[in-house]
């Protein structure tokens, strides 16, 4: 009996540890060029743009990090624990803005807010004033990058503090509110240390794309480190220094996420009561009500209402012209790739979270922790980091085949949809590991135990107790995926078949003709297609919690 548990846990072991290189090679051939001469690029990059690129980092990820956290945690708590009017609405409206990309809603807000654009023409109308009379913020700055990427990026915080939320045991609530605690102080005292995992988890998905984010930096005219690694690749033609560049950004995540594990220590968040009764909804007054229908109506206003209904007033102006069959195929590949991209990513990150949980060694730690780097990557290095490897696949079987039955496969693995999904999934697995990881480490290690004295093996542990438990963070984990897939573009860019393209990239490839009016016919697409899901996923995580259930037709809690 020892032997064969042995040999279980090595097999999990020896599993997450495949997988977590499988899914690390790319990230491993552009570390690989760390070592590698740079013929005297680095000393010209540190005496002119790298100083810059550091500091408009800094502060972006710092306004971001504070933004994103305040806005998603403060939502998060009143659509779960407070009743005010509009809150079932709220539950899936605050999670819209993540399905519009950033660099769209940055070309909407500069044609909307410039000097020349209708907001600040109907301003001079109204006033009377002209040229130098009046001051505006300019939107193309570091401040308005800052804004609009937090608009668009709190969702990870919300989505992922809102399930930690509905997951928690009302146990800790009552044992709060016994002590004098009133609904504010549970919130500061109980509910988000509790959830802290989740938050800081939610957080580290938006400061990531935020290290990563280049359209909309680029059109705004911010030096940071994204636009600095394409122009160095691109620009200059210096892939070794680029890489490095890279490395720079892993070295940010790095950084970030063991500054948080040490400030954790070895607290551990486990539900250690089995009770799951219906969540207290505190009643708000008619001002505290107005106040929670004002928090939560105004990122939604500002990150997706207002960008889509300028989107719709261009499209219904100037539309793309090959709206039809041929964008229908567009909508096509786009939702086919993010649909198996999802699926793979957070079967991936389950194995990966579970491998560690049953063998936390430095081995499978080190393993995972590597392999969820990708993305801290640009998704163009990433694609390169890909194709240097299948590349060099596909020459070698077509040679071995060419040798020996004279025929010529073709680009099997680089030329294939394949490819794309495999970028897929090194790029987005840290959004699907984070979230795993957070909703399995609160389950308490006695379940375990109890299921294995029951006769349950590790794979069926798995299955019958924690998948069911965590049912609403690999839902949450799902929509991320699913809804940044549809968003990727230079990945997409770069590795998709001939004659193979999705919403993001016709959009892109319009708007950097300056094409925005029949650029935005895609971009609006792109939002529709993400809409829909992310509603339907948003209404099955409210109904995830353990203890749900259907009652005389109705869903009641148990």
């Amino acid at each position: 009996m020892p032997r064969r548990l042995s040999l279980r846990l090595n097999t999990w072991t020896v599993l997450t540890v495949v997988v977590a290189l499988v899914v690390a090679l790319p990230v491993l051939v552009v570390l690989s060029h760390i070592f590698m001469p740079t013929d005297g690029v680095w000393p010209h990059l540190a005496s002119t743009v790298l100083g810059r690129y550091l500091a408009n980092t800094f502060v972006l990820v710092v306004a971001v990090g504070l933004g994103t956290a305040v806005i998603g945690t403060g939502t998060a708590w009143l659509v779960a624990m407070c009743r005010f009017p509009g809150r079932r609405i709220f539950e899936w409206a605050l999670l819209l803005p993540l399905a519009v990309p950033t660099y769209v809603i940055a070309y909407a807000y500069t044609d909307f807010l410039q000097y020349a654009g209708p907001f600040q023409t109907w301003l001079r109308e109204l006033f009377d004033w002209g040229r130098g009379d009046y001051y505006f913020p300019d939107i193309r700055s570091l401040g308005g990058a800052a804004t609009l990427i937090t608009l668009v990026l709190y969702p990870y915080v919300y989505l992922l503090a809102r399930a930690a939320f509905l997951e928690q045991s009302v146990c800790v609530l009552d044992v709060g509110r016994t002590l004098g605690r009133g609904p504010w102080r549970l919130f500061g005292n109980v509910a988000v240390p509790l959830a802290r995992p989740a938050i800081v988890g939610g957080v580290s998905l938006a400061l990531m794309e935020t290290l990563n984010e280049f359209g909309a930096v680029q059109f705004f005219g911010v030096d940071t480190f994204t636009t600095g690694i394409y122009r160095t690749w691109f620009g200059m033609g210096e892939q070794v220094a680029a890489a490095q560049l890279a490395a720079c950004l892993l070295l940010f995540v790095i950084v970030f996420v063991v500054l948080e594990r040490w400030s954790r220590g070895r607290r551990k968040y486990f539900h250690t009561s089995s009770r799951y009764q219906q969540l207290p909804e505190y009643r708000l007054g008619t001002w505290s009500s107005l106040g929670a229908f004002a928090a939560c109506a105004t990122p939604v206003l500002i990150g997706f209402l207002l960008p889509s209904a300028l989107l719709a007033h261009l499209a219904i102006q100037q539309g793309d012209a090959l709206l039809g069959t041929r964008f229908l195929d567009f909508a096509w590949n786009s939702l086919t790739l993010a649909t198996l991209a999802s699926v793979v990513a957070v079967s991936l990150a389950v194995i990966l979270s579970y491998g560690v949980r049953l063998h936390p060694g430095p081995l499978t730690r080190t393993a995972t922790r590597i392999s969820a780097m990708g993305y801290a990557i640009p998704g163009s290095v990433v694609a390169v980091g890909i194709l240097i490897p299948f590349a060099w696949l596909d020459d070698q079987l077509n040679g071995f085949l060419k040798e020996h039955y004279g025929v010529i496969a073709g680009l099997i693995f680089s030329g294939s949809a394949f490819i794309l999904i495999y970028a897929y999934v090194v790029r987005f697995l840290a959004v699907s590991f984070n979230t795993v990881e957070a909703s399995l480490g609160k389950v308490t290690p006695t379940m375990d135990a109890a299921a294995r004295t029951l006769g349950q093996t590790a794979a069926g542990t798995l299955r019958r107790v924690h998948t069911p438990i965590m049912r609403g963070s690999l839902l949450a984990a799902g929509i991320l995926v699913f809804v940044d897939v549809m968003k990727e573009l230079p990945a997409t860019i770069i590795l998709r078949p001939f004659n193979f393209d999705t919403l993001a990239v016709r959009a892109h490839n319009l708007a950097s003709d300056e094409r925005l009016a029949e650029a935005s016919t895609s971009s609006l697409a792109i939002v529709a297609v993400g809409i829909i899901p992310v509603i339907l996923l948003s209404l099955a995580i409210r109904r995830s919690r353990p203890g749900t259930g259907k009652v005389g037709g109705k869903d009641e809690d148990l």
